[in-house]
């Protein structure tokens, strides 16, 4: 496939209960099923975990992303646990969507940071490494105590805008905290940059203030690492279509889609919402102008490169 090689012995694929579909996708990806597990729940819903199989020595990799329920990061933990007392060789945590990301910092008194408890958690359950894709914030990996791996979406969100013929692109940030993201979408589509000006009066709320740069007769393209509330981008492009801008298109990393998202999404003036699975998007939670890009194949691909003890920086080299 890629001239990388994965053989049958020696890497061991757990699969965690969080995104089954990725999952799956990946271990196809790789050529390798997954080892054989067993997750459950007692009679008072305490989650159960074992190996069905012999792991020992081998380089583990454990699939699971730690959004909500918490039982998603509980049953890493366990997955992680149990691979160590097995005698794994190495502990990968493959973390697709890091849940708790957003509280990073002690903004508030009297606040946790929720970040860096789960990075704790990982590592003292028994982790080496996590492969982690589009933190929120890229100083996220100095939470954890052990390497990162830390991927980007941004090929396989470019590799779908190039097949589009957008007219005189713009890329626009949300938010000035989105706008290195945004410059690196203008350069490889060769668009132009806007950035928007905006308050948040309280969580999940967000006010459009302003837009700096030239939008009008164009199409512009939203770029973010997550849609939660979706009250950012909805906001966001009406006032771009206000300054006369042509299509609207989104994309963005993680899609929570948490409460109104997806009212708001289908309501608001924008042609396409093209997002990524690592987070599992359940049927009621999908409209007509979304589009989902896999993952997997660019998972697969840092897992090929970890194992075989390669540069996963090689992965984005143009």
């Amino acid at each position: 496939m890629d001239g990388l090689s994965v053989p049958s012995h020696g890497i061991k694929l757990l699969v965690g209960s969080g995104n089954p579909a990725l999952s799956e996708e990946i271990a196809r990806s790789l050529g390798v099923g997954p080892a054989r597990a067993t997750i459950s729940r007692f009679a008072d819903g305490e989650i159960f975990v074992r190996i069905d199989e012999n792991v020992r020595g081998n380089d583990v990799f454990i699939l699971q992303p730690t959004n909500p329920p918490a039982e998603n990061i509980m049953e890493l933990l366990l997955l992680i646990d149990a691979a160590k007392r097995a005698s794994a060789a190495r502990i990968t945590v493959v973390m697709p969507y890091y849940g708790y990301s957003r509280q990073d910092r002690k903004d508030q008194p009297r606040v946790a940071i929720g970040a860096k408890l789960v990075a704790n958690m990982i590592v003292i359950a028994g982790a080496n490494r996590v492969l982690g894709l589009d933190f929120h914030q890229h100083q996220l990996q100095g939470f954890f105590d052990i390497p990162v791996d830390h991927l980007y979406a941004a090929p396989v969100f470019v590799s779908h805008y190039r097949k589009k013929n957008l007219h005189d692109l713009v890329v626009v940030a949300p938010d000035v905290g989105s706008a290195k993201m945004a410059r690196g979408f203008a350069k490889r589509l060769n668009g132009s940059l806007a950035i928007i000006d905006k308050r948040r009066p309280r969580p999940n709320q967000s006010e459009v203030v302003n837009v700096v740069g030239e939008v009008e007769g164009r199409d512009c393209l939203l770029t973010d690492d997550m849609i939660d509330t979706a009250g950012t981008v909805s906001e966001a492009s009406r006032a771009l279509k206000e300054l006369g801008a042509k299509d609207i298109y989104v994309c963005a990393t993680h899609a929570l889609l948490s409460g109104p998202a997806v009212e708001r999404l289908s309501e608001a003036p924008i042609t396409e919402v093209t997002v990524t699975d690592t987070v599992r998007i359940p049927e009621e939670k999908r409209f007509p102008q979304l589009h989902v890009l896999s993952v997997g194949d660019l998972l697969s691909k840092a897992i090929k490169y970890i194992h075989s003890e390669q540069s996963v920086s090689s992965l984005f080299e143009q």
